[in-house]
């Protein structure tokens, strides 16, 4: 073996996946283009062939204030995926993928290991008021001693123009116990909530709009009879006489949080348990001076002792929102998931429900179009590999859902899957005109039913709940957030969304749609889409050569 050391480096889009263990497939990215105001990400991979530490990297552009650059991290899978997968995937074999978006060192320097390929994920954040234009973002790698052992250049053409503000309700969801638990703080001390906001900052940042709000306890991925701990925003006190009186000081607090966060929608966490609707969340209150649980498993959903709180709290909790002014931002729940053996107890549920909430949104993650037919639920929210039936059905104001069930045919995010079967979703959701998206997993790091703690360092399914990638789109760093490959990569897909929303500002739906399946097979639809991360990253440039073309027109 040659003692010379020799450095490798290739310029790459946001989709490919670079995996230690294998050779680059994926074609040199070295052009693009962006809008003034849209976060734009690529990467550059680099290999060594021998153990080289202490590389540094140089960044020179005028764009280097608008410029971050992080290591993509490896982090291990035991359940990439399940036995009966579809063949479109990177690979199903257990090992360690690329994900974590791993901040650099402050000397900015990164190792070269023995013919392994890693890379490095350079993200843009331009400002409106900087001049549209071409610019050239060098990277240079260095040895600790100045001797250069490689350079790219990428050339980047910000349009001098911006997307339009995102229309797409977007929920991950937030688990404010996850946060407690790994962090090890006291729920809602002051360190909790400074973890909070940094958290529902980021997701804000990410194009989520909408976060789950925990009046109390999300009975939510809880094993049967088990608890998850207490995050209950409301204050609940048991009178004299048997009524309630009810403090909203801490869903005060929050709501000012996700106001300053940039989030636009509160969805209140679920009032009965997921798959089926049997039962109550853990509600604690106030008895007599001492905190007691007044509600949980032993409940029964349809009794009149829960039916009684909920008249008593919906209305308290109605009049706080009217006070507010947030008549037009708050979405509510009934259950999660119930299937057509439960539509009795969800029936019973979502009846008082609607009778105690005529006025408000009540949204849920099903996918028998049943519950819709009979009137349980007018905005229903099905998983898009179910979505068929309700888009037949006229159903208005449609959102969708995926999670570890739709790991066939459709859009999804696990690790081993393409960047461009996570991105493709945001032209999937133009297309059918979807109002709303939701996912459960923003950073749960439990295992699955929430038995034990996990470090999503190194469980990242679950304890073979899910496959990797299902259950969270954040690590948990030792400042606060750190993200993800694939946070970034659906960020791109509703900023696609906005771009072909801003195309339809100027040349209209229906031309929009006729080019954006110009020249494919087959309609674009949840199922069948071009798989080719090329089509995808040329899709997006001729949407914003197009816009450009239509500006000039102007």
């Amino acid at each position: 073996m040659s003692n010379i050391p020799t450095f490798e480096t290739r310029l790459l889009s946001s989709l490919s996946k670079v995996f230690a263990d294998e050779e680059l497939a994926a074609a040199p990215y070295d052009a693009a283009s962006a809008f003034l105001n849209e976060t734009f990400s690529f990467q550059v991979a680099y290999r060594s062939n021998q153990l080289m530490k202490n590389i540094r990297v140089i960044v020179e552009s005028e764009l280097s204030e608008h410029i971050t650059i992080r290591s993509v991290g490896l982090v291990p899978s035991d359940l990439p995926t399940y036995h009966d997968h579809d063949e479109f995937i990177l690979r199903s074999t257990p090992g360690l993928y690329p994900d974590p978006l791993l901040p650099l060192s402050a000397d900015a320097a990164v190792t070269g290991r023995p013919s392994q390929w890693r890379s490095l994920w350079v993200t843009v954040e331009p400002d409106s008021g900087r001049a549209g234009g071409t610019y050239n973002i060098g990277l240079r790698f260095e040895t600790d001693s100045g001797e250069k052992l490689g350079e790219e250049t990428f050339r980047l053409e910000l349009i001098p123009a911006v997307l339009p503000a995102q229309t797409l309700i977007h929920t991950e969801w937030f688990h404010t116990d996850c946060l407690a638990t790994y962090y090890g703080v006291d729920v809602f001390s002051e360190r909790h909530w400074q973890l909070i906001e940094q958290y529902v900052k980021a997701a804000a940042e990410h194009g989520m709009n909408m976060i789950l709000t925990p009046l109390f306890t999300p009975p939510l991925d809880t094993e049967v009879g088990g608890e998850r701990p207490t995050v209950q925003l409301v204050d609940v006190e048991v009178l004299a006489d048997g009524s309630y009186r009810f403090g909203f000081d801490r869903l005060d607090r929050w709501t000012d949080l996700c106001d300053r966060c940039g989030i636009q929608y509160l969805e209140f966490s679920h009032f009965f348990t997921q798959w089926g609707a049997k039962h109550a969340p853990k509600i604690v209150a106030n008895v007599n001076g001492e905190s007691q649980k007044l509600f949980g498993w032993e409940t029964d959903a349809s009794g009149e002792e829960y039916h009684a709180f909920l008249r008593q709290f919906i209305p308290a909790l109605r009049d706080w929102i009217e006070d507010h002014g947030r008549d037009d931002r708050c979405y509510f729940h009934v259950s999660d998931e119930p299937h057509a053996s439960h539509i009795e107890a969800y029936g019973q549920a979502s009846r008082l429900m609607n009778e105690l909430l005529p006025d408000y949104p009540i949204i849920d993650a099903l996918s028998d179009l049943s519950f819709y037919e009979e009137g349980l639920v007018k905005r229903p929210i099905p998983a898009s590999n179910h979505i068929e039936p309700f888009l037949e059905a006229g159903v208005e104001g449609l959102w969708t859902y995926y999670c570890c069930s739709q790991y066939k045919e459709v859009s999804n995010r696990f690790f081993n899957l393409p960047s461009a079967r996570n991105r493709i979703l945001g032209m999937q959701l133009y297309k059918y005109n979807i109002e709303g998206f939701l996912h459960w997993g923003y950073n749960f790091w439990y295992s699955q039913y929430s038995r034990r703690a996990i470090d999503p360092y190194r469980v990242t399914d679950a304890d073979s709940g899910f496959p990797s990638g299902d259950a969270f789109l954040v690590y948990p760093g030792e400042d606060g957030p750190v993200e993800s490959i694939r946070l970034k990569v659906f960020h791109e897909a509703l900023q696609d969304l906005r771009a072909l929303q801003l195309l339809e500002q100027q040349i209209g739906r229906e031309a929009v749609l006729e080019a954006l399946e110009e020249g494919l097979e087959e309609p674009i639809t949840f199922k069948k889409y071009p798989r080719d991360e090329q089509w995808l990253l040329s899709k997006r440039q001729w949407i914003n050569d197009k816009i450009k073309e239509s500006m000039v027109v102007k």
